[in-house]
């Protein structure tokens, strides 16, 4: 199907010129013009609905994500930033802290601005419609929507997992627990099924339900998982922690208790954040933010330009690392 992006290759402009002239805003003759002459020859068509629907927007991208703090989305988020501003549009930032009714203040906030499209990391409770959102255009990061079907863009979660923990098999470690989030998160169930399949892969079969631990995605809380698999009475000799924070509380907890890798093997998921001095021997996996954010704003702005086909879901992969830094954990 062609798109316009297409239409702007074609007539030497830019994406949110095709935008504009399709919208009826001030576009030099020229460049209307070739516009227009690019669409005759692709045979475009305009979503002029969706078109209407929107003209009276300013141009605004509404991006919704659980919280700035975390490296993953703050990445992403300069991402947005960068190609929403290169094509004529502002980034309108809300926070929801993981919490559905946040998140439907922050919908409304964004639908009432009125605003062009929104980008969103859905909480685990999501009842936003984008027929409900006067056909806003919605695209969604880091998770897929779990009610209606709209464009997402997401990282491998299943296939990263198991290959972090298939490095932890692979280093000679062989009771590896996983520490992940609550089980209503699509991220924290398919990391959780990641480090399944690495253990049935490498071992025979599944693995103890003992050594996995469901929480929240906070430091404070990965500390205090990591304290009760340690005295397990037979407990792990490594952990995968399914994401950065989850890492950071997993590194405190075995510094407590002088564990530190090697003795204790430990793949971060999505590296560790900014703050946390790590020691060496930390294997980490790297998440695609900043791709996830960059595909996410294409996307975005194709049905912003009246792209109107089904639903698309890309899925980006992650990239297996392991830690260099040397550095001790003075001050954690």
């Amino acid at each position: 199907m062609v798109t316009i992006y297409d239409v702007a290759k074609r007539a030497g402009v830019s994406p949110a010129t095709v935008s504009r002239v399709f919208n009826g805003a001030n576009v030099s003759p020229e460049r209307a013009q070739a516009v227009r002459q690019a669409a005759d020859d692709l045979s475009f068509v305009p979503n002029r609905n969706a078109m209407r629907l929107r003209r009276g927007s300013s141009q605004i991208i509404a991006m919704v994500i659980p919280g700035i703090e975390n490296p993953f989305f703050t990445v992403m988020i300069r991402a947005v930033e960068e190609l929403a501003r290169e094509h004529g549009y502002s980034v309108m930032l809300r926070s929801t802290n993981e919490n559905p009714v946040l998140e439907r203040e922050s919908l409304r906030v964004a639908v009432g601005e009125p605003v062009a499209g929104i980008i969103l990391a859905p909480t685990r409770e999501s009842v936003f419609d984008p027929a409900v959102v006067r056909q806003v255009p919605v695209v969604c990061v880091d998770r897929r929507s779990p009610g209606p079907h709209v464009d997402s863009v997401v990282a491998d979660n299943v296939g990263g997992a198991r290959a972090g923990v298939q490095m932890l098999f692979d280093a000679g470690y062989r009771r590896v627990a996983c520490v992940t989030g609550p089980q209503e998160i699509e991220t924290a169930v398919d990391r959780a099924e990641g480090w399944r399949r690495a253990t049935l892969d490498t071992l025979g079969h599944g693995p103890d339900p003992q050594i996995l631990v469901e929480t929240d995605f906070s430091v404070t809380a990965a500390e205090a998982a990591t304290y009760a698999l340690l005295d397990l009475p037979t407990p792990p000799d490594a952990i995968f922690a399914a994401n950065n924070r989850i890492a950071a509380g997993v590194i405190r907890g075995l510094a407590a208790r002088g564990l530190l890798p090697p003795r204790m093997g430990v793949v971060a998921f999505g590296g560790l954040p900014l703050v946390v001095l790590r020691p060496r021997g930390i294997m980490v996996t790297h998440l695609p933010a900043r791709e996830i954010g960059l595909t996410a704003t294409r996307m975005l702005l194709e049905r912003i330009g009246g792209f109107d086909g089904p639903p698309r879901d890309v899925v980006l992969p992650v990239v297996l690392g392991d830690d260099d830094s040397g550095l001790t954990l003075e001050g954690f």
